[in-house]
């Protein structure tokens, strides 16, 4: 019988062992996310071959992508030997890409009674996880997983011996220590890490919800230990190995430092980060001038956008379409909270998964627009009751074939509709939606504290808070001046049939849309006394100056201005502010469109098609082509076409001292990280860490997808994200190149503060480098130190130093400190 010491110790192991797979969310909150964030700590080659071993797949760019990338120019045929030679290999490119197509793609060895066990756990995964989908739901849910299987499972014909499933003891750590009795000890947490990432789709959807804990969670509680215990158990009864890692462990006889595909990866990141530093090294040299010249006009208007990569394209055809300034900020706009629309059945959390949201917000009906609400509470309350109507008689055994028979013709007509005329579609759907007034026409945000909690959380703000997220934001993009109007632009994504739809939605909230979070900031900011605290504060707020929200619907450009309370003053500024975003929309449209193999002529309308053709698989791009970081003034980058491939945070050292910059660096740097990541391991094996084809998922119980009718959940982004064609990408997998425009000491000071980013500098799951405007606008790159980027690979190991605080640093700086 195990012992108390016996269970403490499996649920320690199976702790540690959980860092190995990376958290999966459900779909209706799909969040890009690096999958394996739990080697972080590792260098990214290590990384690399722990998980080849642990899960199978490739983890770098294979033969073919690299060949296709030399042969486009894409390296640096400089950069390329040098990295190639520094790490001990033949300066051949040919030579060595004929070594890397010699290498044989890792292959995970399942046996198959193994198989068996992840049939049969899946399956009951399904039936437990289920989110509101399955009509018959598993019986004994609230009692957990663990014991919901036991009771329910051992009445499954097809597992051997299911019957006695109920003989297991009732903690399912004292099950797991039952299962590995005959285990060396010193092999159990090898033993866990191989099960949980047998089915890391399941395992990571487990962590989601014990660590979100969200209403699902607490009605039907899962646990690592209890999904672990029951795959022992049915490992047992199938007679699958318990120690499946203890015949496969590393065999390498390369005595290289690096494997030749990191070389090579390494020599392509070094190529493309080239171009961007060089764009905002000469922009840098080139602004230094520019300030003699004088104060520069008020803008007409400023647009914050977030900081996501479709935000650069339409800023550049918006700032072509006028005199308008624009910035980059986290989507959330800095508000932690979970929001609840109008007339929802529940919230969502509205800012990034690193983030706890610390306020509940939700829509207050304005009593002066009753009008509004009652028109929209009669159109949706009649299409709610009808679509329940119908999911009703569709679902019943006893109507659905009579319904099949009177309603045939009719449902045969819509759907060749939306097959042969999906852009007449959309037209019929704004004309509805033009008719039908919406949240933001006769609701305002709950921003102010009532004194009340909804789920945990305090609903509203204080008067504090406010004033501290408008006063956050100012400083974070370094604002000193403002314009008439100052509209704060979240975006969503408008597709149809689509699973991954919140996939392209904001990152920065979660896979929900940004709409929201940008009311509650524009909200905070015209309340009177918080612009009153802000003056005392030193923000020199006019008084003309009005703050609005928006939306910018990044599948067919269209922004949406949430213009309802603007005086009658401003009116003529927003009209030329929505012609001009009309502009911009055609623009951003046609660019999109070509990138999509689509005559720019038809952009705008053929954007609208893909919203809402419900055969589209490829909708829009989303974020692919994601590779670059650039944090400071919108200057830098404005006259430079970063073809989409950036994310742009503004930023200006001159008016932070520090806490801005470390911000930036805790928050959007390593949510940026997270997608990067997700694109580069979706691209490089889209087996192993994406979702393979659209064409062939099937979604299961609101929780994630399966490439065909079961198995284990698919865990990133589906090959119609990623890939132009078969054997083609579009996305080019790289690791995230940060480009920071500050001294140089400045960033090794924020370095010093965060281990974790510092970290992923040092380990190669990104890389920086500073464009310092204090030195001559020369680049330094980090490397365990800072050096002049050209100086980086002659700059011997011996000679650098640290700094007094323990700080890697290098010889250049360390004089002039």
């Amino acid at each position: 019988m195990p012992t108390e010491h016996d269970t403490d110790d499996v649920r320690d192991r199976i702790a540690t062992a959980a860092d190995t797979v990376g958290t999966n969310w459900p779909l209706h909150s799909f969040v890009t996310a690096n999958p394996l964030a739990g080697y972080e700590d590792r260098p990214f080659h290590e990384a690399a071959e722990r998980a080849e071993r642990l899960r199978g797949g490739r983890t770098y760019p294979d033969a073919e992508t690299f060949r296709d990338a030399w042969e486009h120019d894409r390296i640096d045929p400089e950069v390329l030997r040098a990295e190639l030679a520094a790490h001990g290999y033949d300066t051949d490119p040919e030579a060595s890409l004929g070594r890397l197509a010699e290498r044989d793609d890792p292959a995970p060895e399942r046996d198959d009674a193994t198989e068996r066990v992840d049939r049969a756990l899946a399956k009951w995964l399904a039936a437990f996880c289920d989110e509101g989908e399955a009509s018959w739901p598993m019986p004994n849910r609230e009692a957990g997983f663990y014991d919901a299987v036991r009771a329910t499972a051992r009445h499954d014909s097809q597992i051997p011996n299911a019957a006695s499933l109920a003989d297991a003891p009732d903690d399912p750590a004292a099950a797991i220590a039952a299962v590995l009795a005959d285990v060396p000890r010193e092999r159990w947490t090898a033993v866990f890490e191989a099960h949980l990432n047998a089915l890391p789709g399941w395992t990571g959807l487990v962590k989601y919800r014990v660590e979100r804990g969200d209403e699902w969670q607490d009605a039907y509680p899962i646990t690592l230990v209890g999904y672990l215990a029951a795959r022992l158990l049915l490992a047992e009864r199938f007679d699958a190995p318990l120690d499946p890692l203890a015949e496969r462990e590393p065999d390498r006889t390369d005595d290289h430092d690096v494997p030749l595909a990191e070389a090579w990866l390494r020599a392509w990141e070094a190529s493309y980060r080239d171009e961007v530093v060089d764009a905002v090294a000469d922009a840098s040299a080139a602004r230094a001038d520019a300030d003699t010249e004088g104060d520069a006009e008020r803008a007409d208007a400023q647009l914050v956008f977030c900081i996501d990569t479709r935000s650069e394209v339409f800023r550049r055809h918006l700032q072509a379409a006028g005199d308008y300034e624009t910035h980059g900020y986290a989507g959330f706009f800095g508000v932690p909270m979970r929001h609840e629309g109008y007339g929802a059945e529940a919230s969502a959390d509205a800012c990034p998964p690193i983030v706890d949201a610390e306020h509940h917000v939700g829509e207050r009906p304005d009593d002066a627009r009753a009008h509004e609400r009652a028109a929209h509470d009669r159109w949706t309350g009649r299409l709610h009751a009808g679509e329940k109507v119908l999911k009703a008689v569709k679902s019943n055994a006893a109507t659905a074939f009579s319904f099949v028979e009177s309603a045939g013709s009719a449902y045969g007509v819509a759907l060749a509709a939306r097959t042969l005329l999906p852009e007449r579609v959309h037209d019929l759907r704004d004309a509805l939606d033009a008719r039908i007034p919406s949240a933001p026409d006769f609701c305002t945000p709950t921003v102010e504290r009532d004194g009340t909690h909804e789920r945990g959380l305090p609903v509203g703000m204080t008067h504090e808070e406010r004033v501290e997220y408008a006063e956050a934001a100012f400083e974070t993009m370094g604002w000193a001046e403002f314009s008439r109007l100052v509209v704060f632009t979240g975006h969503a994504s408008e597709t149809s049939n689509n699973p991954y739809e919140a996939s392209l939605d904001c990152g920065a909230c979660a896979g929900q849309p940004g709409g929201p979070n940008a009311r509650v900031l524009a909200a905070i900011c015209n309340d009177d006394a918080v612009r009153d605290a802000l003056r005392e504060r030193g923000h020199e707020l006019p008084e003309d100056t009005v703050f609005l929200a928006a939306e910018h619907n990044t599948t067919t450009d269209e922004v949406t201005l949430y213009d309802r309370d603007v005086p009658e003053s401003h009116a003529a500024d927003v009209e030329r502010l929505r012609a001009d975003l009309d502009v911009a929309r055609s623009g951003a449209a046609a660019e999109r469109a070509e990138a999509m193999g689509v005559d720019p002529e038809d952009a705008t309308r053929e954007t609208e098609r893909r919203a809402a053709d419900w055969a589209e698989t490829r909708p829009e791009w989303g974020l692919a082509g994601n590779a670059s970081f650039v944090i400071g003034p919108r200057d830098l980058t404005a006259d430079r076409d970063l073809d989409g491939r950036a994310f742009l945070h503004s930023y200006d050292w001159e008016r932070d001292d520090g806490d801005a910059l470390d911000a930036i660096f805790a928050g959007p740097v390593v949510v940026t990280q997270w997608i990067n990541a997700q694109y580069y391991f979706s691209t490089v094996d889209n087996a192993a860490y994406g979702s393979g084809s659209k064409v062939t998922q099937n979604p299961v119980g609101n929780v994630g997808v399966y490439q065909g009718n079961g198995g284990d959940l698919m865990t990133g982004l589906p090959l119609q994200s990623l890939m132009a064609a078969d054997d083609d990408p579009y996305h080019q997998p790289l690791r995230l190149s940060v480009v920071v425009h500050a001294p140089v000491e400045r960033v090794r000071d924020v370095l010093a503060d965060n281990e974790h980013v510092r970290t992923l500098c040092e380990n190669g799951w990104l890389s920086l480098t500073v464009v310092d405007p204090t030195r001559g606008h020369d680049a330094y790159e980090y490397d365990a130190g800072f050096a002049r980027a050209e100086e980086t690979e002659a700059t011997p190991e011996a000679e650098r130093v640290e700094a007094e605080d323990g700080t890697p640093t290098d010889p250049l700086l360390a004089a002039d400190d």
